[in-house]
């Protein structure tokens, strides 16, 4: 399977944030998120696995306990149920993989600029 960019689904979440689905499989799913600084994630926790990739900025990430600085070229690994949410220090782009495959979350479920 192929995927083309000018061919994804594009989310708009309001306030600058975009999620472009990559791809979905049997055993995992990619998407491209793309965030303003200054974004929060609530904290939320999900039962798929979750690889993260910064491709672009500087984001706060807090998995646990445990909270952490990454830049373009990090990573992060979330086990399945572990609460974590995010804040964007810098615009940022990052590409998130989940196994299995995680539903596209909705809009009202993500923005909370603080």
């Amino acid at each position: 399977m192929f995927c083309f960019r000018d061919k994804a689904q594009v989310v708009t979440f309001g306030k600058g944030i975009l999620l472009t689905v990559l791809g979905s499989g049997e055993k995992l799913n990619a998407t491209h998120w793309s965030t303003p600084a200054g974004t929060v994630s609530p904290s939320h926790e999900h039962p798929e696995e979750q690889i993260g990739y910064v491709i672009k900025g500087r984001i706060e990430v807090t998995i646990g306990r445990e909270t952490s600085e990454l830049k373009t070229g990090d990573c992060y690994f979330i086990a399945g149920n572990m609460p974590h949410h995010f804040r964007l220090i810098e615009d940022s782009e990052v590409i998130d993989i989940f196994s299995p495959p995680r539903p596209i979350p909705k809009p009202e479920n993500i923005i909370d600029d603080k």
